[in-house]
């Protein structure tokens, strides 16, 4: 029998107070990873570790992030190894959508996006590189199917997240050496607010089959095992998590 995957190991998720994020902490955490929630919402990530710790027992701490704040970034970072002596996994899964029109977006509009939404993974990328050490480490990145098909009135977003495969590409490069993999996972349709709250699904400009509408947990399982040594051959790589969704004409 084997034993827990990410036992000894430290891992560090963002946006993960809540939806998919805390899904994926929770996973890792219950395949025995001493956890690290970073969010927005310092109360709700510290909240979320305690929640953590008492149903499963283990470590679990929460820091407030903000992710497109290289110098938060960099801190949260280290706290973790302060606290843990190591960091093993990170999973960059912090996003923000907005919605408005090509015409209407502006320049101000564009760097809030893209500040999370890439440069929040760019950060936490470089940290790693700077902290995982001789042992290496697994970064995995949630973009979205709207990396490869996107809607209108979201054009930050699927910008964002289609630079975010290409950043992902990049770090498997530069990472081969140092035992550093990278890989993206493309939720689809996910049962969170995200989803429901959602103007164009809202609107019904995008429709939704029910059948094309997966749990957090789901992302959870395919993150853990990209992150996991189960994945150890795999690096670079995109994985969608939607349901066949974009396998339809």
């Amino acid at each position: 029998m084997m034993g827990p995957r990410f036992a000894n190991k430290v891992a560090i998720v963002t946006g993960a107070a809540g939806g998919i994020g805390a899904a994926i902490a929770a996973r890792l955490h219950a395949e025995g990873a001493r956890m690290v929630i970073a969010d927005l919402k310092g109360e709700a990530a510290e909240a979320a570790a305690a929640d953590l710790v008492a149903k499963a027992g283990g470590e679990a701490i929460g820091i407030a992030c903000d992710v497109g704040s290289e110098e938060q970034v960099a801190a949260a970072v280290g706290h973790t190894v302060e606290r843990f002596g190591r960091i093993d996994v990170i999973v960059n899964n912090a996003g923000l959508m907005t919605f408005k029109t090509l015409a209407e977006f502006t320049g101000e509009d564009w760097l809030k996006v893209l500040r999370v939404d890439l440069l929040g993974a760019a950060y936490f990328t470089r940290q790693g590189f700077l902290h995982f050490g001789d042992k290496g480490g697994a970064i995995v990145n949630i973009a979205s199917v709207h990396a490869i098909e996107t809607s209108a009135n979201a054009a930050p977003y699927a910008a964002a997240k289609a630079a975010l495969l290409s950043l992902t590409r990049t770090t498997s490069i530069e990472g081969r050496d140092v035992k550093i993999r990278a890989n993206a996972v493309l939720p689809g349709a996910i049962d969170t607010p995200m989803l429901w709250e959602n103007p164009n699904v809202k609107s019904g400009a995008e429709t939704i089959d029910k059948r094309d509408v997966g749990q957090p947990e789901d992302i959870a399982a395919a993150v853990a095992f990209l992150a996991s040594d189960d994945a150890k051959f795999i690096t670079g790589t995109t994985l969608a998590v939607d349901g066949g969704r974009l396998a339809k004409l």
